[in-house]
């Protein structure tokens, strides 16, 4: 799909530098791509906020032994 925006001088200017005049519509595809997938996961991240309850957990004192000893516990694992 075409779509037209406008950028600032110096940003094109810029964006030719880094990936010449032929690679522009890639460029920014790929950048808006990942900039849309950071902001999922940050909206992901946020709904989980206080989903845990506030009671003590089994991480809460030493939350590296905890995690090792998950890893440990599964025999599928390797390493």
């Amino acid at each position: 799909m075409r779509l037209h925006i406008t950028l600032e001088d110096e940003l094109v200017r810029s964006l030719d530098r880094r990936v010449g005049r032929r690679r522009r519509s890639a460029f920014i595809s790929e950048t808006v791509r990942r900039a849309l997938e950071d902001a999922h996961r940050w909206e992901q991240i946020e709904a989980g906020l206080g989903s845990l309850a506030k009671e003590p957990h089994d991480w809460d004192e030493d939350g590296a032994s905890w995690v090792e000893n998950q890893r440990g516990s599964d025999p599928a694992r390797l390493g």
